[in-house]
């Protein structure tokens, strides 16, 4: 499966998210609280302007901090809390849907590695 970029949206596809290999993607060490989480992901689809992003993205156990983008995902594996600043504290793992609001700050506890498949809109 590769990346498609076009104008008229993307070619149909299915990917089977639970074995998809997946790329590394570094976090920027000031947002590891504690423990040596890392995060893996694969953009699945992007729009030509970039502003949407299709993918999957996954992360080992510890807790990070994040500030969020317009985003809505299901988690395909793994379990995690998700306290949101001045807001909810979400309690996430297998087959749950989450939307997070652009400009969220976020502290994730990840208690068990946690895959997701997601679309952002920036």
């Amino acid at each position: 499966m590769t990346t498609t970029h076009d104008t008229t949206g993307p070619a149909s596809f299915a990917v089977h998210i639970p074995d998809a290999e997946l790329e590394p993607e570094p976090l920027d060490p000031e947002q590891i609280v504690s423990g040596a989480p890392e995060v893996t992901g694969r953009v699945l689809w992007e729009s030509p302007d970039g502003k949407q992003i299709r993918g999957i993205w996954q992360i080992t156990p510890g807790v990070v901090t994040d500030t969020e983008a317009n985003e809505l995902f299901v988690v395909v594996s793994g379990r995690a809390t998700v306290e949101v600043e001045g807001g909810e504290t979400l309690h996430i793992g297998p087959g749950d849907a989450c939307v997070l609001r652009e400009g969220d700050r976020t502290t994730w506890t990840v208690h068990e590695t946690l895959r997701k498949a997601y679309h952002i809109t920036l």
